[in-house]
């Protein structure tokens, strides 16, 4: 699908760089108050930064994996290409 993360890449503590199959780019911002519940794991900066993409998810080491879509529709839809994670 078009919304597939085909890279990531940290790009400083807690944001990370993702680009989409059909090539819009933008930083996802997770901050500490999203990390909760199952994704405590993510309190860590370095955490964060173990991003992978897997079958065109974000995916971690800890089997955390935020949903592409939704990723893609906020950036996309957000004036500055970013997504920030909070609660």
């Amino acid at each position: 699908m078009y919304w597939d993360v085909v890279q990531v890449q940290s790009i400083a503590p807690r944001e990370l760089a993702v680009q989409f199959a059909d090539g819009l780019s933008g930083v996802v911002r997770i901050d500490v108050s999203f990390c909760t519940g199952v994704f405590n794991p993510l309190l860590s900066d370095q955490a964060v930064g173990c991003a992978q993409v897997s079958n065109g998810v974000l995916v971690w080491p800890s089997g955390l994996d935020l949903a592409p879509d939704t990723m893609y529709h906020e950036i996309k839809c957000h004036p500055d290409r970013r997504y920030n994670l909070c609660r």
